[in-house]
Formats: C-alpha cells, structure tokens, sequence
C-alpha cells in the first residue's frame, strides 16, 4: 500500500514564518534596549571627567578677537576666523583704529593698543562715530589737504550737549592693511587729533573773550585802543588784518586783533587765566576715559610774566592737542558747560559750567557776524573762529611753517555740534597758509553736508517767505 503524502496548509506555513521574524525582531530589539543601557551607563559613570576634558580642550582656544564698530553697528574692525583683521570700511577712520602684531593681532597703536585687554578676550566694543559723518569729514579734510599740500590734518566733530565724538578724521589716508616701513618718518598711522599737541594760534581769542566777560571786566560792545602793533617785555606783537583803531570785543574777535586782546587781558590776573585754562582742561592729559590723548603743556602760572600772558590770550606759548581745543570751544556751543569728550557708547560724559549761558551766547553771535568768508554756508546760521599759529622748529618759530585751523559751530545760533579743522603746514603760498583760506572750507563742506543731512532749510528761504506774506 502506498503511503501517503502529508502536505502543510498554506496559512500554517505563513504563521510559522510570521512567529519566525517576530523571535528575530524580538531578539534583536533586546540587544538594542541592553546596548543603549550600557551606554547610558558608561556615559553616567564617566560624565565628570569628559566634561573636564572637554572645558580644558575649549580654554585652550583662544577667543577670535573683537569687533570695532560705529555707533549704529556699521563695523570698522574685524577678525576672521583665520585670525586676518579686515577693515570692511576701508581707510575710514584708520588712524583712530590704529594696527596690530602681523602674528597673534595683538594692538600696537590706536584703539587697537587702548582696547587690548576687552578686544583680546572677544570682548567688541562701540564707537560714538557716526559712519556717514566720519566719511564726510574726511572728504572734505583729505580734498583740502592735497590741494594745500598740507603736512597733516585733522576733522573733529563733537556733539554739542552730550560730548559724543561723531567724526575723528585724520590725513594723510593710512591703509592699517598694507606694508608698513619706517614708523619714524611715516606719519600717516599716527592720530594727530588725539596726539599732536600744537599752538592753538587765534581760535583761543574766542575763549579768552568769554574767560574777560566770565571775569566781569568786558562786555562784547566793550572797546580798546588797539594799533597795529605794540611792544611788551621787548617783544613787537602785531595785527595783520588793517583795522580801525578803535575795536569792540566783537571786532576784536573779527579782525582777530592780537594787539587788542592783549590789552583786554591784562585786565584780570593772571591766575584768573589759568584757573579757566584748567576748567577747559588744557592742564588735563587725560581729558577723555580709557582712550590715549597727548599731554598738554602749558607753563605753570608762576612763571608768566606780561610777555606770557599775552601769548596766552591769542593762542601761542602753550601747547593743547585737536580734541583739547574742541572740547574747549563746545563749551562756547554748549551754552557755557564743558563736556566731557566720549568716544565709546555707553561712557558718561562728565559736564562742568565754566561759562555764563550768556557769555557763551554773546561770543557765538559775535563769531556769527564775523565768520570768515570761507566758512559760511549760504542761507544758514554758521560761525567760528580762524587760527594761524607759527610752529617753533629749532627753537624758533618758524616763518615757513603754520598750523592752520578753523573752530565752529553747526548752526550757530542753536548748536548741534562743535567742529574744528586744523591743517598742519599748508603749502599753498600767499595767504592759502592762513585758517581762513584752506581750513574754513573744510568747515563749510562738513557743515553742507550736515545741513543736508538734518534735513533742515535755509534760514535765508524762511524769511524771504515771511516778508512775501508781509
């Protein structure tokens, strides 16, 4: 008898093979759960000393180094991550930045060398600079000085009621990028503004008027018997501008009449001078927080004599840095109280009165009147004060070499800032050596440029209005 052939039915062979897979799964899923405990495990155990590892591993990175930036955030200096230092506004404001080491960036001059510690350790850091002012002062400065064949310059811009430094402008252009040679005999790195201390010349007249009407000996309309020149302690000092012989204070200021505020001063002693010379800071060489400014020098009071003092009145026989002297002359615009300069965001400006609002107001308008030529800006309130002081080289002052300066104010009447330009040894020959001739300019181009970008209309426009309805 044959035997017979058992065959499995198709839905038992499907639910072995299903009760196959599912051990497999199963098996498998256990050591998936029992290796990730494991793992857990270890992690759990050994988390103390990959932690440690890991902060010794990050410390010994060092932090990439930090940013300079405007006050809007437009930035000025940075770091790559291959540690390059990039300046992505180009050659703006250079000199105030200043350069580092080529190896590990470390800060040679300028911010760079004055923000060391906070930029070494990634800390960055904010400027009060406005951007679009900075680039405007520095056409109008770098423009002046190749057409004046200048040695140096500088543009300051100061925002009158809080002290905030708007525009740091230096020239010759410096590019912190490119190879550098001798640093001795190459100037263009150095940040004059801040740096060079130089004769103020006749811009001090202004604030020697304001220190004689502070005192109560003179009032703007007050008059002075002033000649074309006078002698003292055997020296001839000299007016250059003709004028009549008989000035006001106000004309004094216009024609800037060394002989006639000579005289003035000789009205109040001379500790009176000085003490107002150190409530402007011109003894101060420190005048402004964490940022290096060249020291003054001014002869202690107890060694002027009468050849002393008037030097003293016009502007020669001291010696105060660009930002001194702005900070100075912002008190004039600042209705009388001296502020603090500021350079980084954040920093408080200090404020001092060292005027009467009303001397201050009555020297601006007597610098409104008499502006030069040069500086005015049609259809607005500008004002201001040219100086030309002689520069002592070899121990003599020099009749070749000048600096040049303009100060004012932006508008004048209602100020909002506070400029001064200074060029050092224009070349231009004849009178395009003088502060009125190649620095006022400047004054009048960065005030333009202002006027445009307040978005305030002429004065001029206003009134010729009023007259029509009239």
């Amino acid at each position: 008898m044959a035997q017979r052939e058992t065959k499995t039915h198709p839905q038992a062979q499907v639910l072995q093979a299903s009760l196959h897979r599912s051990w497999v799964v199963f098996i498998a899923m256990s050591m998936f759960v029992v290796g990730m405990g494991y793992g857990l495990y270890t992690l759990y155990n050994n988390a103390p000393a990959l932690l440690s590892r890991a902060s010794v591993a990050y410390l010994d990175i060092p932090p990439m180094r930090g940013a300079i930036r405007a006050s809007d955030g437009t930035p000025l200096a940075l770091s790559t991550t291959d540690e390059v230092r990039v300046h992505p506004m180009g050659l703006s404001a250079s000199q105030l930045l200043g350069f580092g080491e080529r190896a590990n960036g470390s800060g040679l001059a300028g911010l760079e060398r004055d923000l060391e510690e906070t930029l070494k350790a990634g800390g960055s850091v904010r400027l009060t600079l406005d951007a679009n002012i900075q680039a405007l002062a520095e056409r109008a400065l770098w423009r002046a000085m190749e057409g004046s064949k200048s040695e140096w310059g500088v543009a300051l811009v100061m925002e009158a009621k809080t002290g905030r430094l708007l525009a740091v402008a230096n020239g010759p252009r410096f590019d912190p990028t490119a190879a550098r040679g001798d640093i001795s005999k190459d100037i263009s790195w150095r940040n004059h503004a801040f740096t060079q201390a130089i004769e103020p010349g006749s811009t001090q007249k202004s604030l020697t008027a304001a220190i004689l009407m502070e005192a109560g000996v003179v009032k703007i309309e007050s008059r002075v018997e002033a000649p074309m020149f006078r002698v003292i302690a055997g020296r001839t000092i000299n007016d250059i501008v003709r004028h009549p012989p008989n000035l006001t204070l106000a004309e004094v200021l216009k024609y800037s009449s060394n002989v006639g505020i000579t005289r003035l001063a000789e009205r109040v002693p001379n500790d009176t001078i000085y003490e107002f010379f150190r409530k402007l800071h011109f003894t101060d060489p420190k005048p402004m927080p964490a940022v290096s400014v060249g020291a003054p020098l001014v002869r202690p009071v107890k060694r002027w004599g009468p050849l002393e003092t008037a030097n003293a009145a016009f502007g020669q026989g001291f010696l105060v840095t660009p930002l001194h002297m702005l900070a100075a002359y912002n008190a004039l615009a600042n209705d009388g109280v001296y502020q603090q300069p500021v350079l980084l965001e954040g920093q408080v400006s200090k404020a001092e009165r060292v005027f009467r609002p009303e001397v201050a107001q009555s020297v601006r308008r007597a610098l409104t009147d008499g502006v030069a030529e040069r500086a005015k800006v049609p259809g607005y309130l500008v004002g201001g004060k040219t100086g030309t002081a002689q520069v002592v080289v070899n121990g003599r002052y020099s009749s070749e070499v000048f600096a040049a300066s303009f100060a004012g104010f932006i508008p004048s009447d209602k100020p909002r800032v506070t400029v001064l330009v200074t060029l050092f040894h224009p070349k231009g020959g004849g009178l395009n050596i003088h502060g009125s001739m190649v620095s006022a300019p400047v004054f009048r181009e960065v005030a333009a440029g202002l006027f445009a970008q307040w978005g305030l209309p002429p004065v001029v426009q206003k009134e010729e209005k009023k007259d029509k309805k009239q």
